[in-house]
């Protein structure tokens, strides 16, 4: 069945996985658009996530703060209004800044939404794993950098 007209309003929005400290919402997964995802992303300060990759590409819109982000072996700071685009394979991080912030993002393909559900219900937000989200994360295609 073809992808059907999409519209979300807050109303509407699934509850907030909550990925080791930084709350995600599934604004549009790919099975709904047919093919890209779309989250909205809060985290407070100094959280997100350890060095990876993976094999979709990524955005980063950036609401409200300072996010930090390592792309490479580069580090940026992105203020409000600033966009990230990451190639697929490419490997990166980011750090909610002082006061904590918020991002929409984007996936060029279904696969993160998966993920991020598995990350909210296997890993404990406040004591995680490292070695348990590492093996969350290779079903998924996501190669974390340790």
């Amino acid at each position: 069945m073809p992808a059907q007209p999409l519209v979300v309003t807050p109303k509407d929005y699934a509850p907030a996985l909550n990925i080791v400290g930084e709350h995600l919402t599934i604004l549009a997964s790919g099975k709904a658009t047919g093919s890209y995802e779309i989250f909205l992303q809060q985290g407070p300060e100094g959280s997100g996530p350890p060095p990876h990759s993976h094999d979709w590409d990524e955005a980063f819109f950036v609401i409200k703060g300072q996010i930090d982000f390592g792309i490479a072996e580069k580090a940026m700071t992105a203020a409000p209004g600033t966009l990230v685009h990451l190639p697929a394979g490419t490997t990166h991080w980011f750090r909610f800044g002082k006061g904590g912030g918020e991002m929409v993002s984007m996936t060029s393909r279904e696969g993160a939404s998966h993920l991020f559900t598995d990350l909210d219900r296997e890993i404990a937000p406040d004591k995680p794993d490292l070695n348990k989200l590492i093996e969350v994360g290779k079903r998924h295609g996501l190669k974390v950098s340790v």
